[in-house]
């Protein structure tokens, strides 16, 4: 499993989103400008953002980008699956996809290292991401 330049971006993206106050919309060209991807892949993310409901979109000279749901509401999961779709190391963690579930060695490993990833990337929060980012980018004094 790999995450790709979608997922990575979205993140990037929405975590923008995320440290501005909240209710202000923000344009592609804005997030484009402050995160380096382009617009065009933008949009291209966005349309799938959009779909699950991540983010909300309004036209017009005021409009733009908005999160669809409260930064603390929002897992890295939900973004990642969102624009990558679904994470599975191996196609046969799904029994349907796998001829030999019964006597495979490696299939219970393969389901525990999916469950894994998916609890892990669902218990961090967009929200998690703006503070630590926040931390980061104060700077520490001392005397």
């Amino acid at each position: 499993m790999r995450i790709s330049t979608k997922g990575t971006y979205s993140l990037e993206a929405m975590l923008y989103m995320a440290l501005l106050p909240e209710g202000v919309y923000v344009s592609t060209k804005d997030i484009s400008k402050n995160t380096g991807v382009s617009e065009g892949y933008l949009e291209q993310l966005f349309l799938l953002l959009r779909k699950a409901g991540l983010i909300i979109g309004v036209r017009g000279p005021n409009g733009g980008y908005l999160l669809g749901q409260k930064a603390d509401e929002i897992s890295v999961g939900a973004i990642l699956r969102s624009v990558e779709g679904d994470l599975k190391p191996t196609e046969c963690v799904d029994s349907k996809q796998c001829p030999s579930e019964l006597n495979c060695p490696n299939r219970h490993t393969w389901q525990n290292l999916y469950a894994g990833i998916n609890d892990f990337i669902d218990s961090i929060k967009l929200s998690d991401l703006a503070a630590d980012y926040k931390s980061y980018s104060e700077p520490e004094y001392a005397i």
